[in-house]
């Protein structure tokens, strides 16, 4: 734990204040200790009210005396281990037809671990939302087989709070956000003190707290997404299935989400497994743990297969310069060239990314985006 409470001082130091602060709360609510959760939240909350969260860089000595003391009080407590590790939830095989539509979900074989994260990518029509449901028990396969091994002859209900699906459109409540919250915990037998702390964490954790008093109509839909993960979560699932849970966010709230995906399937409170559908190919390759690409309702690639070797090294470079001084930089080079008429995307079977890249460079092209895409499911499109 040590090591992760270096890593907490080091956002601070550097004023990345939301990102210290809310790994503050989830190591805090690892160590199951009332106290030091309730100290976190009111820390966190002193932070937003001096300013920190809006891009004051400069910490108050009387603040940051509070944090170094609450960081060493965290640092003396153990935080609770994990209760289960590996395999979730096994799909052996699950297919499933449409009547209507003519469409089919091929048979497909996957496997959710505890603490891991799957990315299902593709195009719109071609089966991520069908595979979801089938994994949430909301639809029946017609095939294969489906093994939650964490539960014992299931049924519906037990499936449902066990694996937790989130749509891409929120279901609509009623009432104040924060009331919310307190009825999804009391539901799940949290009463008391516990549902009181347990609902001023996730308000904190999840930055809505400005908007506790708030309903349905008054709040945009990026934060209707973060209530329904932090109501979720209330209910400690072991999976977390999301259908396109980065649709209605911003750009920097789709990245504060997934940097909070990876911390919270690792979570020693409620350790889980995740697997989420996206049209944002490079944010959720670079959190996930296993992509898997669906086309026409086939997994036609997934992590780790062979057909990625076959198709060389591979990069996008956007150029300030014309074609031909990049042809120049890039001759005694094998390769293919193509242009979407906004960005080149450079392809060789012998030449890795690196060797073409510091030849542009070197040759004093103007770079304006450049990413490797050698292991990216967008060159599969």
């Amino acid at each position: 734990m040590s090591s992760a409470l270096d890593e907490i001082r080091s956002c601070l130091s550097h004023h990345d204040y939301i990102l210290g602060l809310r790994r503050i709360l989830d190591y805090s609510l690892d160590t199951n200790e009332p106290e030091l959760i309730r100290a976190s939240i009111t820390l966190s909350q002193s932070y937003r009210t001096a300013g920190m969260f809006d891009g004051n860089p400069f910490l108050h000595p009387d603040l940051e005396a509070a944090t170094n003391a609450h960081l060493s009080r965290l640092l003396a407590k153990e935080s609770m281990k994990p209760v289960h590790s590996g395999i979730l939830v096994h799909a052996n095989n699950i297919s499933k037809r449409y009547s209507k539509g003519n469409f089919t979900l091929h048979p497909l074989t996957l496997d959710i671990q505890c603490g891991q994260i799957i990315g299902v990518v593709g195009e719109n029509g071609n089966g991520k939302t069908t595979l979801l449901r089938c994994l949430a028990g909301q639809l029946a396969v017609d095939q294969g087989s489906l093994h939650y091994t964490l539960l014992q002859n299931p049924d519906y209900f037990a499936v449902k709070n066990h694996v937790v699906f989130i749509p891409q459109r929120i279901p609509r409540w009623y009432g104040q956000l924060k009331d919310n919250l307190h009825f999804s915990a009391a539901v799940c037998g949290v009463t008391g003190v516990w549902n009181d702390l347990l609902v001023d964490f996730m308000l904190e954790r999840f930055g809505l707290t400005q908007f506790a008093h708030l309903n349905w109509n008054q709040i945009s839909s990026g934060y209707r997404t973060r209530f329904e993960i932090a109501r979720i979560l209330l209910k400690r699932p072991k999976v977390l299935i999301l259908d396109e849970p980065l649709a209605n966010l911003d750009i920097n709230a789709q990245q504060t989400l997934l940097n909070d995906l990876r911390f919270l399937t690792k979570s020693s409170y409620n350790p889980m497994g995740v697997i989420l559908t996206s049209q944002q190919l490079h944010e959720v390759e670079k959190i996930a743990d296993n992509v898997l690409l669906i086309r026409q309702g086939q997994c036609v690639y997934r992590t780790g297969d062979q057909i990625q070797q076959s198709l060389g090294f591979a990069f996008e470079i956007e150029i300030g310069n014309d074609r031909d001084t990049l042809i120049n930089a890039l001759s005694g080079f094998q390769y293919q060239l193509n242009f979407d008429g906004g960005n080149y995307t450079i392809t060789s079977q012998q030449h890795q990314v690196h060797e073409m890249f510091s030849a542009i460079v070197n040759k004093g092209i103007h770079v304006r985006y450049y990413r490797d895409i050698t292991t990216s499911t967008k060159r599969l499109f």
